[in-house]
């Protein structure tokens, strides 16, 4: 019955069998009618899964962790084993779109325009601002942003805006620790753009009257290429991604919240990627953080749920509520 959760018959029957009551090894045959090196193999197995170990009030006996315990550990090691298999997917299709890509001679093709370069992209994002005339939406990962390019892009959104262009931003929340990203912030709202910040961004992305949208090729280096998508069904696919993120996310003037446990936005966002076997590099890409940063968040998540390693966190994150049931 628990094959689903990683649990073939022999190691089902011996888990079985302990929960009835601390036994031995030599019990445990006689009783289930199987060899010693079966069951010797079956209680590595479920040693390795934490689910037998010795008695602690008799090392000679065995104790088998109560089902409510442990199936919410069998569910969160087929959840973190889902969730890698997710990220696979992902890097498989990004392989997979990043061939093609490559095979089109970076032509327009069905709806595709690969920009190469950072002077390419900045030039395309020219001039699709003067062609914009309703909207404009933008995912800016990175974190707190360079006054060089804050700069630049004043006049460039005050012309925006001055024309009726409805603009609206996310940034990562690691922003409201520097003064002056958060003052050219205000004043974009101030000038009349909706800004709003979340803990973790998937992508750099710009949405043009929701006919265009451009995506980096890269998310870990998003000066390295972009993509330009124009098919109705992926800019669609896209807005639905910024419109759902955007009703998650925090107007920037807002107080940041903690949820139940004293977990803030940003430490659970941290959470999520910790489980799902993200780096501490990576964890800071994501979250717009210094290595060193993340490194502290990570080893603060760690320590707040007496966990001694990455896949324990997210255990123990699933048992106290703080990660779903469902795949990440």
């Amino acid at each position: 019955m628990l094959n689903l959760l990683g649990l073939d018959t022999v190691a089902e029957s011996v888990y079985r069998g302990v929960l009835k009551g601390p036994r031995d090894v030599a019990e445990l045959c006689d009783q289930l009618g199987l060899s010693r090196d079966e069951v010797s193999r079956a209680l590595d197995r479920l040693s390795e899964m934490a689910l037998v170990r010795t008695s602690t009030e008799d090392s000679s006996q065995l104790h088998a962790v109560s089902p409510h315990v442990g199936m919410e550990i069998l569910l969160a090691r087929q959840q973190a084993d889902i969730a890698r298999q997710q990220q696979r997917l992902l890097a498989s299709r990004a392989a997979a779109a990043q061939l093609i890509l490559e095979y089109d001679d970076q032509r327009v093709d069905a709806g595709v325009h690969y920009l190469e370069g950072i002077d390419s992209i900045r030039d395309h994002l020219a001039s699709l601002r003067d062609q914009v005339s309703e909207e404009l939406l933008t995912f800016a990962p990175g974190g707190p942003q360079t006054p060089a390019n804050m700069d630049a892009s004043r006049p460039l959104n005050r012309r925006l805006l001055a024309r009726g262009v409805q603009m609206r931003t996310v940034y990562l929340e690691s922003i409201r620790t520097c003064a002056h990203t958060m003052e050219y912030a205000r004043w974009l709202t101030d000038h009349g753009c909706q800004v709003r910040t979340v803990p973790a961004l998937p992508n750099r992305m710009i949405i043009y009257d929701r006919k265009a949208a451009v995506v980096a090729a890269d998310t870990d280096n998003t000066a390295a290429g972009a993509v330009q998508l124009t098919s109705q069904g992926m800019v669609a696919s896209l807005h639905a991604l910024f419109e759902s993120v955007w009703q998650s996310a925090e107007p920037v003037d807002a107080q940041r919240r903690s949820r139940e446990g004293g977990l803030s936005q940003q430490q659970l966002a941290a959470l999520r990627l910790l489980a799902q076997g993200h780096t501490d590099e990576a964890i800071a890409t994501r979250l717009g953080v210094s290595a060193r940063t993340a490194r502290r968040i990570a080893s603060g998540l760690m320590e707040s749920l007496g966990a001694t390693s990455r896949f324990q966190a997210g255990v123990n994150a699933v048992q106290r509520g703080f990660l779903p049931d469902a795949p990440l």
